[in-house]
């Protein structure tokens, strides 16, 4: 998927439940476990930039990137309201063009997942591979298989915001592949709803497809858990976080 068009002005309500200052927590907790002082930081796919300005609040040297230009507006406003010094660079995963090097890559919320070909998988792990120093750190997370076939699948889901009313309907494709439809209903100034579509796919991929990815990259696993916690993923993990050392 190239760009968010309606689900820019929507993603932030949709997604407080992220809790994205717990998350930039629990990221800068497993750095500090590996002993690896984060440097400069690549926030890929950083989306509205929720995550950046948390990274950047702690301290980290951090930048973001991502494919939306609808997102990145969002970014930069909130950039403005905040207050907040971070550049912000409009490339897709996949076609990554740096100015100089990194120590970190971070890359969250199953943005990993809206790469429905391990073609292009593969040519973001090399392009982040390509920029990153030795012996920097590559942390992300997917969605697992077992959620894009039994919680995702052909499930729908409503969401009701102050901002908006959303229906999110799933279907499973092969490949693990799940397509996924919103519709926003947001009330205009004459207290009619106007409704707005998005439609996009996810794609799982299995542990063994990323940890050979990774490799070919160059880079090693260091490190696997399930989401928010410091264990092996469970069977029935919905999201997996991926920590890979460039060698």
């Amino acid at each position: 998927m190239d760009s968010y068009i309606s689900f820019a002005d929507f993603y932030d309500g949709l997604t407080q439940n992220v809790e994205y200052s717990k998350r930039c927590d629990y990221i800068l907790k497993i750095f500090k476990k590996l002993k690896h002082k984060t440097g400069v930081t690549l926030d890929l796919a950083c989306g509205t930039g929720s995550l950046t300005f948390e990274l950047a609040k702690k301290g980290v040297n951090v930048f973001g990137a991502d494919a939306s230009e609808d997102m990145l507006c969002q970014a930069q406003s909130k950039a403005c309201e905040e207050e907040l010094d971070v550049m912000f660079l409009c490339q897709k995963m996949q076609n990554l063009e740096l100015l100089g090097t990194i120590d970190t890559c971070v890359c969250t919320l199953d943005s990993i997942n809206h790469l429905t070909s391990k073609k292009a998988v593969q040519q973001t792990f090399n392009g982040v591979s390509r920029f990153m120093n030795k012996s920097g750190y590559f942390l992300f997370d997917v969605n697992t298989v077992y959620k894009h076939q039994t919680v995702l699948a052909d499930n729908s889901f409503v969401y009701d915001t102050p901002e908006v009313f959303c229906v999110w309907q799933n279907t499973l494709l092969k490949n693990n592949i799940v397509q996924i439809d919103l519709d926003f209903f947001e009330k205009n100034k004459d207290n009619l709803f106007v409704r707005s579509s998005e439609s996009f796919c996810e794609r799982a991929y299995t542990h063994k497809e990323i940890v050979e990815m990774l490799e070919k990259a160059g880079f090693r696993l260091a490190e696997f858990y399930g989401d928010m916690t410091f264990d092996k993923p469970k069977a029935d993990e919905q999201r997996v976080i991926y920590v890979a050392q460039k060698i």
